[in-house]
């Protein structure tokens, strides 16, 4: 009863801690098996995507923590370009390799969309949405960049993982990664998965001492496993904690030392300060590692006792029928069977029944027993949505017609100012059109670039706005607009003031200009 009691629980509630790690591993599998199957009727069907997945994943690690730089899909292309004719000797036109690339770009990055793992909760009782990304993208100064998320970085190197291994030694390689990279708040992430290791050992060891007091064999057998699996990762865990420690304490001296002499920015000291605090975090993890092997010591002594205890409780005064028979055999002496016999012929002991018992039966009253609640299932239904999945489901829509509306002005009469085109949709759509937040949301994404041609909007969507742009557009609206061009003039000069109910606030005036319209 008790190791079932132990099997049931950790399906409980480990189940969703399993599946939130097993969520990094889930883009690797849709990308091998689906990536080429329907592109271009199999043509590249012999293409690798895990090896092209995995290699892309070291390239992007080898830029952005080694070399310290983000990338551009120029240089990707060029990786990946190479690579394919290296190891797979792909030879095509110059514009098929190019279109092959930015597939291969967009299954990875999934069309900048998260990867999304469905999964049921068993202690909610609910289906919950595991996302993860393995490549993230930003705009800076006019240039898309992209780097490798810390899942991408984490799959990379849980891919060298075997069964047998630390779980806290292989956390500690991703941090000796996260150190030398800089990473240093990705490496508190590290430390606190650390920590959580630590902790589920003690409460293992727990749970063995519990077990142990209910029953003593099967406590004692996974005594035995877990000292034989636990013990000895010590010693190697041991040095991975002093190495990351003395590579801490190098990095910090280092900064410290640079501070001296010359001024730094805020951004500066916000690093140093990361660094000390990795430092006090990773002592205080060390100190928790020192409690887990004092306690896995102890472990073994209270087993010990635990069983010696149980063994003498076995010991129990018991009747060897047997050996008095041969005994008797011995003395041949037939009289000593009478006092094993003579129990057997005891007087058969009467069960009664106490009539105060009839008043109770008499008295019973069936109909008011105690009814029980009935239990409905409830189906799981399919048409269910998060409440994020309706956020963005509203944005996307919103964000689609903002994005119609000046596209419609701008095929119109060619140019317009930010200030007419606000007078135009609070006209369109009611007074309150101008505190609608998504309104505000939709110029700072769309201020992300300078420049916008609409028909590179379907073949190559590069911020989040194009993806959602994407999606909302319908393909008439797509073909109208589909020759259209036009640029973000900012008039920094000029503010426009933005009435509300208990204040305002201002913002800059936009000049939207279509470019056929411009060399007129």
């Amino acid at each position: 009863m008790a190791e079932t009691y132990l099997m049931i629980n950790d399906i409980l509630e480990e189940h969703h801690a399993r599946m939130q790690n097993l969520r990094k591993y889930y883009p690797f599998f849709v990308l091998n098996e689906t990536t080429f199957s329907q592109y271009r009727e199999g043509r590249y069907a012999h293409l690798d995507m895990g090896y092209i997945t995995m290699a892309s994943l070291r390239f992007f690690i080898h830029e952005n923590q080694f070399n310290d730089r983000a990338v551009t899909y120029e240089q990707y292309e060029n990786f990946l370009r190479e690579l394919l004719r290296r190891d797979f000797e792909l030879h095509e036109e110059e514009a098929n390799e190019r279109e092959l690339t930015e597939y291969i770009f967009d299954k990875l990055k999934n069309e900048g969309r998260p990867f999304e793992f469905h999964f049921f909760d068993p202690e909610d009782k609910k289906q919950k949405i595991a996302r993860v990304r393995l490549i993230e993208s930003l705009v800076r100064e006019g240039t898309v960049e992209y780097q490798i998320t810390p899942e991408g970085i984490e799959f990379y190197l849980d891919t060298k993982e075997i069964k047998e291994e630390s779980k806290i030694s292989i956390q500690q390689l991703l941090l000796e990664k996260m150190i030398t990279a800089k990473n240093f708040k990705g490496g508190m992430d590290v430390i606190r998965r650390i920590n959580g290791e630590v902790k589920r050992l003690l409460e293992k060891k727990r749970q063995i001492v519990e077990l142990l007091a209910q029953d003593v064999f099967q406590g004692a057998k996974q005594c035995r496993e877990y000292m034989d699996t636990v013990t000895r990762w010590f010693d190697e865990e041991q040095k991975l904690f002093e190495k990351n420690k003395a590579l801490v304490e190098q990095t910090l001296q280092k900064a410290s030392l640079e501070v001296s002499g010359k001024q730094e920015s805020s951004a500066f000291y916000r690093s140093l300060d990361e660094i000390s605090q990795l430092e006090t975090q990773l002592k205080k993890t060390i100190q928790r590692h020192g409690k887990l092997i004092r306690e896995v010591t102890e472990l073994q002594d209270t087993a010990d006792q635990m069983i010696r205890q149980a063994k003498l409780r076995k010991l129990r005064n018991v009747f060897d029928f047997q050996g008095y028979l041969q005994k008797l055999k011995a003395q041949d002496d037939p009289a000593g069977m009478l006092y094993i016999l003579e129990p057997l012929f005891a007087p058969r002991l009467e069960k009664t029944f106490s009539f105060k018992n009839l008043d109770n039966l008499l008295t019973d009253r069936t109909g008011q027993t105690e009814k029980g609640e009935p239990v409905q299932r409830e189906e799981t239904r399919l048409d269910f949505r998060y409440e994020d999945e309706k956020e963005e489901e509203r944005i996307r829509h919103n964000f689609g017609r903002m994005f119609y509306e000046l596209a419609d002005q701008l095929e119109k009469k060619g140019q317009i100012e930010l200030k007419e085109f606000n007078a135009i949709l609070e006209i369109k759509y009611g007074e309150t059109f101008l505190s609608n937040r998504d309104y505000y949301s939709f110029l700072v994404h769309l201020s992300q670039k300078t420049r916008y041609v609409i028909k590179d909007i379907s073949r190559k969507p590069e911020t989040l706005l194009e993806h959602l742009l994407e999606d909302s557009l319908t393909e008439e609206e797509k073909q109208r607009f589909a020759a259209l061009v036009f640029r973000l003039e900012f008039l920094k000069q000029e503010e426009l003031i933005i009435p509300r109910k208990d204040s305002e606030f201002t913002i800059t005036n936009i000049r939207f200009i279509r470019e056929d319209m411009e060399n007129r």
